[in-house]
Formats: C-alpha cells, sequence, structure tokens
C-alpha cells in the first residue's frame, strides 16, 4: 500500500454517501449499501494498521500540489489505530440505528457517512488548516442528527452542541490563524518543535489546543455534553461518544507530539486539567437519575484518563492513554446502546421508572454489566487493563495526587453504573413506571428485541477479549506511543512531501 491511496479513505464514505442520499425505494438496498461501505472501511482501515504497525509513515500530498496548497495525509500506527477503532463503532451503532425508527430514515446513512468522511479527514489530515474543515465536515451532519433524531428536548439539546462546537471552531480558526501568521505555514511537519522553540508559537498553538479541549468536553468545559448527548436517539448518542470528542484528544495528542515536542514545561496544566476532568465527570454522574446522563457525565471522567495518557507524556504515559482511547471508544458505545435497547423499547431512561430488565432479558443485562465492569476498572475485562495502566505510568512520573484520584474515581464510577444495574437492571418494575408512558399493563410490557441486543453484547465481548487478550492490543499501543514520543519518522514523511 502506498500514501498514494489515503485520499480513497476520505472519498470513498464522501462518494457513498452522495450516492445513497440518490436511492430510493425500499429501505434494504440502502441499508445493505450503507453496511457494506461501512464493512469495507473497516477492513481497509485495519489493514492499513497492519501496513503501518512496524513504525513506518506514509504520506501524501494530494494532486502533487506544492506545500501549503495541496492537502496533507499522513498515517501512522496512531491514526490507523483510531481509524480502525471508529469504523468498528460507527459500524456498530449503524446496526443498532437500523432496528429503530432513526435507520428508517433515508437521510441517516448519508448523514453517518459524511460524518465519518470527515472523521477519517481529520484523523489522516497533517496539517492544521485541513484538520479545521475535516472537523467542520464531520460536525455538518451532526447538527442534522443531534436535532432530528430523539425526545422532544433535541431541539434545545441541538442548539447547544452548535453554539458549543461553532464557538470551539471559531477559537480554532483564531488560533490556527496565529499560527499561520508567526509561522507562515500550517504544515504539521514544519510546524514541528516550534512550540517548545518559541513563546510565541507555543500561544498560538496553546488556542489551538483549547479549542479541542472544548470539543473533547474537558474540564472546565465539559457541561455541554451531559445536556445534549442524552436528549438524541441512543444510536447517535453511542455514535457521539466514540467520534466527536475522540477525535478532539486524537488532535491533541498529534498538536502536542509534533508543535511542542513533548514540552514538559506545560505538562502539569494538562496532568491539572486531567485529574479535574476524571474527578467532576463521575461525580456528576453519582446524582444523576436518568441512565443517558448517569453514562454521559462518566463518559467526561473518561476523558480525563485519556488526557492524562498525553499528559504524562512518555512511552508508559502515552501508550496507557491510547489504550484507555480505544477501550473507552468501546465500552461507552456498548454502554449507550444497551441502555438505548431499554429506552427504546420501554419508552423511558428513568431510572424510577425502569426495573426488572435483567429477569426478562438476560442477555441484555450481561452486555449492560460487562460493560459496566469495564468502564469501572473491574478485571478481567479491557477497563482493568486501561485503568491500571493509566495509573502505573502515574505513579512512575510521580503524579501521585493523579494517580489516586484516577483510582478512586474507578470505584465511584463503579457506583454511579450499579445505580443503574439497581434500578433498571435488578429492581421491579414500579406500578407507576415506564407503562405511564406506553399505557400497558406489565404483562403486557414488550420485550426487547434481539436485533438491539446484539451491538452492544458484540461491543462487551470485545472489550472482555481485550482484557486477557491484552497483549496484542499494548503492543500495538506502545508501537503508536512511540511514534508520538519521537516523532522523526512523522515529520521527515510529512515535511519530506
Amino acid at each position: 500500500m502506498t500514501g498514494a491511496l489515503l485520499p480513497l479513505t476520505v472519498a470513498v464514505p464522501l462518494l457513498a454517501a452522495a450516492v445513497l442520499a440518490m436511492v430510493r425505494g425500499t429501505r434494504f438496498p440502502r441499508r445493505a449499501m450503507l453496511v457494506a461501505v461501512l464493512i469495507a472501511l473497516l477492513a481497509g482501515n485495519a489493514s492499513l494498521a497492519g501496513v503501518v504497525r512496524d513504525g513506518r509513515v506514509l504520506a501524501h500530498d494530494v494532486g502533487s500540489w506544492p506545500g501549503g496548497i495541496a492537502i496533507s495525509f499522513a498515517v501512522d500506527l496512531f491514526s490507523a489505530l483510531m481509524l480502525t477503532a471508529t469504523a468498528l463503532v460507527t459500524l456498530v451503532c449503524v446496526a443498532f440505528a437500523a432496528a429503530t425508527d432513526v435507520g428508517r430514515n433515508r437521510f441517516f446513512g448519508p448523514l453517518v457517512l459524511v460524518l465519518y468522511g470527515g472523521v477519517c479527514g481529520a484523523l489522516l489530515t497533517a496539517d492544521l488548516f485541513n484538520l479545521f474543515v475535516f472537523v467542520e465536515v464531520m460536525l455538518a451532519p451532526s447538527y442534522v442528527l443531534i436535532s432530528v433524531f430523539g425526545r422532544s428536548s433535541r431541539i434545545a439539546a441541538g442548539r447547544l452542541y452548535a453554539v458549543v462546537n461553532l464557538l470551539g471552531s471559531t477559537v480554532l480558526l483564531i488560533g490556527i490563524a496565529a499560527v499561520y501568521g508567526l509561522a507562515g505555514t500550517v504544515n504539521l511537519g514544519d510546524l514541528a518543535g516550534s512550540g517548545r522553540e518559541s513563546p510565541a508559537m507555543a500561544v498560538a498553538a496553546g488556542v489551538v489546543l483549547i479549542a479541542f479541549l472544548v470539543k473533547a468536553a474537558a474540564f472546565p468545559v465539559y457541561g455541554w455534553l451531559p445536556n445534549t448527548y442524552p436528549n438524541t436517539s441512543p444510536a447517535v448518542a453511542a455514535l457521539f461518544s466514540g467520534l466527536h470528542t475522540k477525535v478532539a484528544v486524537y488532535a491533541v495528542y498529534r498538536i502536542y507530539a509534533v508543535v511542542y515536542d513533548g514540552d514538559p514545561r506545560y505538562l502539569v496544566v494538562l496532568v491539572t486539567i486531567a485529574t479535574i476532568t476524571m474527578a467532576v465527570g463521575v461525580l456528576g454522574a453519582v446524582g444523576e437519575s436518568t441512565t443517558g446522563t448517569i453514562l454521559i457525565f462518566n463518559m467526561v471522567s473518561g476523558i480525563g484518563y485519556v488526557l492524562l495518557g498525553v499528559a504524562l507524556f512518555g512511552p508508559m504515559g502515552i501508550t496507557a492513554g491510547m489504550f484507555y482511547l480505544v477501550h473507552h471508544m468501546v465500552v461507552m458505545a456498548s454502554l449507550l446502546l444497551s441502555t438505548g435497547a431499554v429506552l427504546v423499547t420501554y419508552g423511558s431512561q428513568y431510572l424510577e421508572e425502569l426495573g426488572g430488565v435483567a429477569r426478562r432479558e438476560p442477555l441484555l443485562a450481561a452486555a449492560f454489566l460487562g460493560a459496566a465492569f469495564s468502564l469501572a476498572g473491574v478485571p478481567p475485562f479491557s477497563g482493568f487493563v486501561a485503568k491500571f495502566a493509566v495509573i502505573r505510568a502515574a505513579v512512575a512520573e510521580g503524579q501521585y495526587v493523579a494517580a489516586a484520584t484516577a483510582l478512586v474515581v474507578g470505584f465511584v464510577a463503579l457506583v454511579s453504573v450499579l445505580k443503574i444495574w439497581h434500578w433498571v437492571f435488578w429492581g421491579r418494575m414500579p406500578k407507576e413506571g415506564a407503562q405511564r408512558h406506553r399505557s400497558m399493563s406489565l404483562a403486557e410490557m414488550p420485550r426487547v428485541r434481539p436485533v438491539l441486543i446484539v451491538p452492544a453484547l458484540l461491543l462487551t465481548l470485545i472489550s472482555l477479549g481485550m482484557g486477557p487478550g491484552a497483549e496484542p492490543v499494548l503492543a500495538m499501543t506502545e508501537q503508536a506511543a512511540q511514534g508520538l514520543v519521537d516523532t522523526a519518522t512523522y515529520v521527515e514523511e510529512v515535511a519530506g512531501q
């Protein structure tokens, strides 16, 4: 495989979206085409990870235009792992959506493909301006997805989502303009180390990082996440959980590694942000009374763990952060889809209106409980390996407060998700519970359809497999981390185009 094929990773979903939007008739051809494209992208991205597994970097300037004009693409093992993980989450969420009203909308598939095309572009581009462009490509269909599908409060949620992201994009554009004004380029290869050498460049790139921290829902700008995602449909919330904030965190990793060259002078700021994000996220989850808000607050807490990886900046820290990032994408999607199956079937996500699901749906309960244990860091799931790796890296770097916070937050996270288990899955269905929404007796309550259970169960099994079988994934994240600790190969390939 050569770098000249990299643009196809972006072009294929965008072209497929255009074709899919024109397909009319029954739903089956549209769904089959959507799933086929996503399977092909998953296979292609996994193959790409295999090609760059030895540490090589593939790069290509589209159309061979000169630097500064051409769209620069580059892929290393980190971006290849992200491409594979995002493709997997997108495919599973689309399978869930296909079994709900969301998937019946003829424009759902094209919107998802445009979103995923933007994600691929953001993960592959090697210059800041095109990173901004692809983030906007990613966000444009997201404004529609979050506002059209979900509860009646989705409109307000969509408005808040748009305001926060437009604000973040404005700050991002200001930062990129400042970088260009100082350096005369936004190519990451040409900007390598500039944040370490020049205080002015450090400030300009810092504005870019602030924009991505806002989009990642890091402290103190995290409140928008639990006020938006729980109000859209479960499929869209799970999809967003695996894509949007994770692309922002990826950008923080990439920019700090390349532009700042891992400068240790600013790491204390990132450690502080990561530690507080872990704590406030899980504390917010404990006080909530719906499955959606409890899980999304835990998602905020998980972002803190991932950011702690780059904040520790070293082979151990970045390896741990990358592993946590992949684990978190899988587990959060599983949790949101399992509770989403309950919401779709019983019409409520309020704890006091639900109960007894475990007796009726043992497989769904197993999927939720396994993912919940993984989120909290209980062995043998991937969460145990991820949390242990993060805490060990923090101790190794002398960040004892961050390590202790990560340990305590894991216990509190377990309490918060067991609250869902207690009320929704284990407790009895209240007489004035979800029936109020569906006007039927308890005996008449519908069963959760298997097609709604399988996506969450599959992701939980993947998390389980990443526990005892963590070694291959850890080996890949360790190799990917080497590429961020020493960016010479990446910079040489990108700047040499």
